[in-house]
């Protein structure tokens, strides 16, 4: 029994979704996924870890809203974050929001 009920929990760890669900047809449009996995640090961090560093500040939206517009360097390490002037305000809020599980 213990088995299975070991079997039956790993089965659930494999199938348990990734904190931040974003569009990945959306964050691809958006030229995101060149520096961004879902799970895995790229060149910038993952969505997942951004989900966990900001998930409990209730200011997170509006900073990450305006890191994404206008880039930045020194949060997740030397390399710095390209403005995103091209990708429409509203996109980038979704974006953010789908990050932080507010959509």
């Amino acid at each position: 029994m213990k088995k299975l009920l070991l079997v039956a929990a790993s089965f659930a760890a494999l199938a348990a979704p990734t904190f931040a669900q974003v569009d990945p047809d959306l964050a691809s449009a958006s030229g995101c996924f060149a520096c961004h996995r879902q799970d895995s640090k790229l060149i910038g961090p993952s969505y997942d870890e951004v989900y966990e560093k900001y998930k409990d500040d209730a200011d997170a939206e509006t900073y990450l809203v305006e890191k994404v517009k206008n880039g930045g360097a020194g949060v997740w390490g030397p390399i710095p974050m390209a403005p995103n002037l091209h990708i429409p305000a509203d996109t980038i809020t979704l974006l953010v929001e789908q990050i932080l599980h507010k959509k």
